[in-house]
């Protein structure tokens, strides 16, 4: 039995029984006396659990009131526990979902900005290193080198920039920024609620109440030049309505009228986009000839289009006839380049 899932199990049986002797103890983790004795001393010193021995019982309990190191066996027992629940913070993790954390905590390494997320983690982190024990640790550190995230095209936020974000949406206040509008290439002052951070294809973005134009807006961090916390409390819109109005529409782009895009992928690519989703509201359908029909919502064209574009000649553009004016302008004008 791996090491923590025997500190769960101590800690849980004399949760259960208020004292138990060490024979049964052994009995129950089917470990060696030494073995026993290290995991009541680790539960005790490292952890803080407040295990001690009661001599009258001849067994292990919790101390009434007790917070730290409880007496070795032969010593004087506290009087019997009364009513005390102690957890022992992290061990209702076994040792192959403290694993999967460690794979997690790398993942949100991958899209950490700037490390300022995985500064914050870095306490849960070595928590997880000091329940794996000694051992574990080392293969603890051998997995994180056998996963790798590749993040491509990601756009830098300034670590700064993304505290004072976290800062204002954890406190409910309202930030000032200095925002560049890249289609328009102009830099504006705004005031804003913040509602929720989102990250998008190694990308973050923060969905906010825009206090100029009076609704929701979806803002890139990486085009925020500067951004300062207000005391002023943020006006608090409904999650619902946030979610209403920012995730109908196709990839980040948010807002305006709902269309329906069909596409048909040939048989060639039907396996794989058949497992894909591109809008949590799709529909597909395979064709008789083996293609793959998929139809899915969108508000704005662009990153769709993109996305169409990226497939090559693997796709077709049925329908609406804007968008597969779109796609014909932007294949034209590829086209066009290359002479």
């Amino acid at each position: 039995m791996p090491k923590t899932d025997r500190l769960y199990k101590i800690e849980l049986l004399v949760r259960q029984r208020g004292s138990i002797p060490f024979a049964d103890l052994l009995a129950a983790l089917e470990v060696s006396p030494a073995t026993l004795k290290r995991d009541l001393e680790y539960l005790r010193d490292q952890l803080g659990a407040p295990i001690e021995y009661e001599r009258s019982s001849n067994g292990y309990r919790f101390a009434t009131g007790a917070a730290g190191t409880a007496g070795a066996p032969g010593s004087a027992g506290a009087p019997a526990a009364s009513g005390l629940r102690h957890e022992l913070p992290g061990l209702w993790f076994n040792e192959r979902e403290l694993y999967s954390l460690l794979m997690a905590h790398q993942l949100l390494s991958g899209i950490d900005a700037n490390g300022m997320l995985s500064r914050h983690l870095q306490p849960l982190l070595d928590r997880i290193h000091d329940l794996l024990g000694p051992g574990g640790e080392t293969d603890a550190k051998a997995l994180m080198k056998r996963v790798k995230i590749i993040s491509a095209l990601r756009r830098p936020v300034a670590p700064e920039c993304f505290e004072r974000m976290g800062e204002a949406l954890m406190r409910r206040r309202r930030l000032q920024m200095r925002y560049l509008t890249r289609a328009r290439g102009e830099v504006g002052e705004r005031e804003v609620s913040p509602q929720r951070l989102v990250h998008y294809r190694n990308t973050w973005y923060l969905d906010a109440w825009c206090h100029q134009r009076e609704r929701l807006l979806r803002f890139a961090l990486d085009a925020v030049q500067q951004a300062s916390v207000q005391e002023t409390r943020a006006k608090d819109v409904a999650m619902r309505q946030v979610q209403a109005e920012m995730d109908t529409g196709y990839g980040i782009f948010a807002g305006g009228t709902r269309r329906e895009a069909v596409l048909r992928f040939s048989a060639q690519a039907a396996p794989w986009i058949s497992q894909e989703e591109w809008h949590p509201a799709q529909q597909g359908r395979f064709l008789p000839d083996g293609s793959w029909e998929l139809t899915l919502p969108y508000v704005d064209e662009t990153e769709l289009v993109m996305d169409i574009l990226r497939q090559g000649e693997q796709v077709q553009v049925l329908a609406p006839d804007s968008l597969v004016a779109a796609v014909r302008r932007r294949l034209s004008a590829a086209l066009a380049v290359y002479g």
